[in-house]
């Protein structure tokens, strides 16, 4: 047997191998889980997202259904269900309450559900897990995991990003009533009426091996990000399960270069190449030290937490996330490593 031939006995078996991995999976499928969910996330109905949730899961998995409200947040509920041992928590909710609801099971063996139901559920984007409730739900019936990084920004767990200066005001001026009525539209009245403010201010920037100082209008230090997160696509790609966390520096003098930079960001990140303007800066690292002067406001995952200084630190593999299962596919050719190769591309005939 050549070596071609071989390489391609040995593709097919370790797709077959995935493929018995896969219905082991199904078949070793979690038979309970406590839901966690957020009534008042997202634009939709509460009780017929609840309902069809458990229209779609409680024939494969017995539900243990918690409400979260003013006074008990994810992060209580999810903690109590860790007590009591239980094999899966699945949230539905938006951002914040993924990330409020992850920090009890980061660097645990439980696996963690996602029902995106929020205003951006970037979480999710950024991990391909589907947007619809139907979609997701299958998802988690199908078993299949990974494990994904996880940050923690002023002791609070991080799963998508800290956004310090710009990104904080605009979050901050997205309240509640205007998100639940235009959505993602929300983010982008609030971004229009913050360039009128648009400032920049002194950042110093402390990794393990430099300290960078510098002007910025917006710092973005990212775990996950999609490309929506327009912010945060400096080196575009931001790299989930690496351990290692994607800082940008967004630095325009005025609101034209900050409408330019923001577009160029946007650019970049759906072809999926780094920035090159010289306003925009980036760089990754397993932590970070961030101040600032003046002080700025920080959001972690869609909420405002504080403000500066903060550190932000890498947990590498901190969280095992329910993903859709995608069949490998059988490539269809290989010729490198042939003795003596040439190949030549001939020119289309007019």
């Amino acid at each position: 047997m050549n070596n071609e031939q071989l390489t391609i006995t040995e593709t097919i078996i370790n797709y077959q191998l995935s493929i018995i991995n896969y219905q082991l999976s199904i078949i070793s499928m979690i038979r309970s889980a406590c839901l966690i969910f957020n009534p008042v996330a997202g634009q939709g109905d509460p009780d017929f997202e609840l309902e069809q949730i458990r229209s779609i899961l409680e024939p494969e998995i017995d539900l243990d259904i918690y409400l979260t409200t003013e006074e008990v947040d994810a992060d209580e509920l999810a903690r109590a269900a860790v007590e009591r041992g239980v094999e899966a928590i699945i949230v539905s909710g938006g951002d914040g309450t993924l990330s409020a609801a992850a920090e009890a099971v980061v660097n645990t063996d439980i696996p963690f559900g996602i029902i995106s139901r929020g205003t951006a559920n970037a979480f999710a984007a950024a991990l391909n897990i589907p947007n619809t409730i139907a979609a997701a739900c299958q998802t988690i019936l199908q078993g299949k995991t990974r494990t994904v990084d996880v940050a923690y920004c002023h002791d609070h767990p991080m799963i998508l990003l800290a956004g310090i200066g710009f990104e904080a005001e605009t979050v901050e001026k997205a309240d509640r009533e205007t998100k639940n009525r235009f959505g993602m539209i929300a983010y982008i009245l609030a971004g229009i009426q913050e360039l009128g403010n648009l400032q920049r201010f002194a950042v110093e920037i402390e990794t393990e091996d430099k300290i960078i100082q510098t002007l910025a209008s917006a710092v973005t230090v990212a775990n996950a990000a999609p490309p929506t997160s327009v912010l945060a696509q400096g080196p575009s790609g931001i790299i989930y399960d690496d351990g290692l966390l994607d800082l940008t520096i967004v630095a325009p003098e005025t609101k034209t270069g900050a409408i330019a930079a923001t577009f160029h960001l946007f650019q970049t990140a759906a072809t999926g190449t780094p920035v090159k303007r010289d306003d925009i800066g980036y760089l990754r690292a397993k932590q970070f030290k961030i101040t600032t002067k003046p002080p700025q406001k920080v959001v972690i995952d869609g909420e405002i937490v504080g403000t500066t200084p903060v550190e932000i630190k890498c947990i590498p593999a901190g969280l095992t996330v329910f993903v859709p299962y995608v069949k490998e596919e059988i490539p269809t050719e290989k010729l490198d490593g042939l003795p003596n190769l040439t190949v030549e591309i001939k020119e289309e005939s007019t």
